[in-house]
C-alpha cells in the first residue's frame, strides 16, 4: 500500500481509559478543503471505535463493511477485523481501496490495512496516517512519563503531530469508551 499522505488518527490506552482522537484536516494533494471533518466514529452501541486515513469515500466504504462484520460477529472486534481484511484483500473492488482503519474496543487495539493485515500493537498506543509517527511518539513518551490522562494525551500528542505534519491540523476530536 502506498503512503496515505492525509490526517493523523491516535489510539490511546492509559489508567483503564481508551480514547481516540482524530483531527479535522481534509486534503485534496496540496490544497486544504476542509478544516472540522470527524474521521473517528463510534460503532456497535459505542463499543468500538474507528478512525480513518485515507481516502474519504474510500473510507466510509470500510466503516460500513466493519460495522457489518461487528453486527454479524455480535461485537467481537477481532473476528470482525480479521474477517474485513479478508474481504478487503480478495474482493476486487475492495483491494482498489486507500485507506488503513484504526480500532479499538475495550480490550484490543487494532490497525487494519488493505493489505490483509490487522496489527495488534504492543504499547499502549498505536496511530496511523501521516503524522501518525509523530503522534504515536509523543504519545508513547506521555504515557510513560507524565502523570497525565489518556484524553490529555491524546490532545496534545495532536497538537504536537499537528505542529510538524503538513497533512494534520489542530481541529481535534477525542472519542471516549466509557469503561
Amino acid at each position: 500500500m502506498k503512503d496515505i499522505r492525509a490526517t493523523t488518527i491516535l489510539a490511546v490506552r492509559k489508567d483503564g481509559r481508551a480514547v481516540m482522537a482524530g483531527d479535522g484536516q481534509v486534503t485534496l494533494g496540496d490544497t486544504i478543503m476542509k478544516h472540522k471533518a470527524n474521521k473517528v466514529r463510534p460503532m456497535y452501541d459505542d463499543q468500538v471505535l474507528v478512525g480513518f486515513a485515507g481516502a474519504a469515500a474510500d473510507a466510509f466504504n470500510l466503516f460500513e463493511r466493519l460495522e457489518g462484520k461487528l453486527e454479524e460477529y455480535r461485537g467481537n472486534l477481532t473476528r470482525a477485523a480479521v474477517e474485513l481484511a479478508k474481504d478487503w484483500r480478495t474482493d476486487r473492488i475492495l483491494r482498489r481501496l486507500e485507506a488503513l482503519l484504526l480500532a479499538m474496543d475495550e480490550e484490543h487495539t487494532l490497525i487494519i490495512s488493505g493489505t490483509g493485515d490487522v496489527i495488534e500493537p504492543d504499547e499502549a498506543v498505536a496511530a496511523i496516517g501521516s503524522g501518525g509517527p509523530y503522534a504515536l511518539a509523543a504519545a508513547q513518551a506521555l504515557v510513560q512519563h507524565s502523570p497525565l490522562d489518556a484524553k490529555t494525551i491524546a490532545m496534545e500528542s495532536m497538537k504536537i503531530a499537528a505542529s510538524i505534519c503538513l497533512y494534520t491540523n489542530e481541529q481535534i476530536i477525542v472519542h471516549e469508551l466509557q469503561p
